[in-house]
């Protein structure tokens, strides 16, 4: 969160008010629904990956952005990061439980956009 941010808070419970320029649920929808945010999320679904192998598995994508859009996963806890002490150090990423939870809809969401775009079979 930044520095001098207000929590605003709908009056109802413990709901962010999303609406809110400063609403930290704000930053975090960001994250997920931008460009590369969601395509991180849906490739960690299955498998935990490496920093190149999730590059190669998300054609496109810059060396930058994905270093970008996992720093923003790992500081909202959508995702973890964990470095071996090798040399060079292999970094691997995985879901948190929150992450996990959710790309469920995001993976849901792509699969109905796929399956409504693959060819229908005759009937």
């Amino acid at each position: 969160m930044k520095e001098g941010a207000q929590l605003k808070q709908a009056e109802v419970g413990n709901r962010y008010e999303v609406f809110h320029t400063e609403c930290p649920a704000r930053d975090m929808v960001d994250h997920v629904t931008s460009r590369w945010g969601i395509w991180v999320l849906i490739s960690l679904r299955n498998n935990d990956l490496r920093f190149f192998e999730l590059r190669n598995s998300i054609q496109g994508i810059s060396e930058k952005m994905l270093a970008q859009t996992l720093r923003a996963l790992v500081e909202d806890g959508l995702i973890w990061r964990e470095v071996e002490p090798t040399t060079p150090p292999q970094v691997t990423y995985g879901l948190s439980a929150f992450g996990q939870e959710i790309s469920e809809p995001l993976t849901d969401l792509f699969n109905r956009i796929t399956q409504r775009l693959s060819p229908q079979s005759p009937g």
